[in-house]
């Protein structure tokens, strides 16, 4: 299992470089068409892609570190860098939440003009290369690492679109308000995302139970294995985002049974919870308990 965790990690990791690659590549070409233009917005557009490249290099390294093996200073190993990525990520998502709301307030004040067509080629390439760079991520492995670079790249994506269109309706009708009002739209849904992803960075941080975890049914079930009579100091945390962590102490009726009752115990976590890796601890009856098995067990 650890083999195919390490592989999963080094394949996500070559994944986000090459996501990297690209976004680095076309930031460059848009920052030229932009200087060339005289069009501030994809110059601005640029440095928001330079900033998504850096998140997507940033998502790499932690995926590297994830895969590095356990140490006696690092029992876990460095999985844990999922979780700082992530959170570094997110707070960069607010952060450029921020320059958009305040850009575009500016933009409305004092409207500038822009090249319509010039913005339009460009972006729709942009788009081009931001629906490659998400369908590289998409089809990855799933972790919350990925998901905030992949949150960078939608942020990049919906900023092609909505210069796009911007750049269309500027084209045929001049009205230049429609650029700083799109990006406002576009600021909403990423405020929304950042801070959803924000909320489950912090949780993992705090080493609560996985949001696809419930510890109350974990308990009811494990205490529902046949020779466990209860269950108490039941923990679940993960250290990194998809692999579940669990320690728990199972009262058993029969200690001669213990065997059996942890091979059921640990089967029924691998099957209804997705959770490899579990320690559990057995003890006698007349213990306090936090779980009891129910009377038809």
């Amino acid at each position: 299992m650890s083999h195919d965790h390490d592989h999963r990690h080094v394949a996500a990791g070559a994944t986000l470089l090459w996501a990297m690659l690209l976004t680095l590549g076309f930031a460059a070409v848009e920052a030229g068409v932009g200087l060339w233009a005289g069009s501030l917005a994809l110059v601005a557009d640029a440095g928001h892609m330079v900033n998504d490249a850096a998140a997507l290099l940033l998502a790499a390294v932690a995926a590297w570190l994830a895969q590095r093996p356990p140490s006696p200073r690092h029992s876990y190993g460095l999985g844990r860098a999922e979780f700082i990525a992530a959170l570094i990520n997110s707070v960069g998502l607010l952060a450029l939440v921020v320059w958009l709301v305040v850009t575009a307030v500016e933009r409305l004040q004092t409207p500038q003009a822009v090249m319509g067509e010039a913005v339009s080629v460009t972006a729709a390439i942009g788009l081009a290369i931001n629906l490659l760079v998400a369908w590289l991520l998409a089809r990855g492995e799933k972790n919350l690492n990925t998901r905030a670079a992949f949150l960078h790249v939608m942020g990049d994506l919906l900023g092609s679109v909505a210069a796009l269109l911007s750049g269309l309706v500027i084209t045929h009708t001049g009205w230049m308000p429609i650029d700083p009002i799109l990006s406002l739209v576009i600021g909403a849904l990423i405020l929304v995302s950042s801070l959803r992803l924000l909320r489950e960075v912090l949780h993992g941080l705090m080493e609560g139970a996985p949001f696809s975890i419930d510890p109350e049914t974990v308990g009811k079930e494990l205490a529902a294995v046949p020779g466990v009579a209860s269950v108490h100091d039941l923990h679940i945390w993960a250290v990194k985002s998809d692999e579940p962590l669990l320690t728990a102490h199972l009262v058993v009726e029969d200690m001669a049974h213990w065997e059996q009752v942890m091979t059921a115990s640990h089967a029924l976590l691998l099957a209804r919870f997705h959770i490899h890796h579990a320690t559990l601890q057995p003890e006698p009856m007349m213990r306090s308990v936090q779980w009891r098995a129910r009377p038809d067990a």
